[in-house]
């Protein structure tokens, strides 16, 4: 199978799985409900019982796998390809990031899932749950950046690209692991948040590689550096 239809197919299944759990949740199906309470109640009281992990995550959340922090990133890796006139890789990978905010921020809306409460917080966090942006900020930036350093080559090498799948593998369920264990998202807030970010960036990753097929975008540099 072309590594193009492989994306568009994994991107179909984890867009379907999103949507399969976003209905569930919507429907209040009462063993997901009860995963997701005995999940939060669990990390809840960890998370009171150890308060130095507990700062140890708000600080892995608030400021390493923040979403700005994402979004920085790609905004140095954007900056660097408009450098080296690589404009439409540049702005294709903005846009991309930009597409996944907005639905982020629209299926928030849609949604308005409340967030956990609890009588001794340990965070706070606003706006509706489901999904969580941490979550799909971390796996629709990791996504496309590894793509973008699969296709155009990376510093480092192949010890370089398999530091960074490394770092994104650890990443986005470390991310998603912070958030319940803070106790402002539900378990399934953060699967749909991991599953649509991923989702998003692989859909993004083929609907480039048909374009460039048909010809209507440059073809990669021999690497990118």
């Amino acid at each position: 199978m072309p590594t193009r239809t492989l994306r568009s197919v994994m991107a179909a299944v984890l867009g379907a799985a999103a949507a399969v759990l976003i209905l569930l949740v919507g429907l209040r199906w009462q063993p997901l409900a009860a995963l997701d309470r005995n999940v939060a109640t669990g990390l809840h009281t960890m998370a009171l019982e150890h308060p130095g992990l507990t700062r140890a995550h708000r600080i892995l959340s608030d400021w390493v796998w923040d979403p700005w922090t994402f979004r920085l990133l790609v905004a140095a890796v954007v900056l660097r390809l408009l450098w080296l006139r690589e404009r439409a890789a540049g702005w294709w990978l903005a846009g991309t990031v930009l597409a996944g905010s907005a639905v982020q921020q629209g299926l928030k809306a849609a949604l308005d899932r409340e967030r956990p409460r609890w009588r001794q917080p340990v965070d706070s966090a606003e706006y509706a749950a489901m999904p969580s942006g941490h979550a799909m900020t971390a796996a629709l930036v990791c996504v496309v950046l590894l793509w973008l350093w699969r296709e155009r080559g990376g510093p480092g090498g192949d010890g370089g690209r398999r530091c960074a799948v490394v770092v994104a593998c650890v990443s986005v369920p470390g991310v998603a692991f912070t958030r319940v264990w803070l106790g402002v998202h539900w378990l399934t807030d953060t699967v749909v948040g991991v599953l649509l970010g991923a989702a998003l960036g692989l859909a993004s990753a083929a609907v480039w590689a048909a374009l460039r097929t048909a010809g209507q975008l440059p073809a990669p540099p021999v690497r990118f550096r």
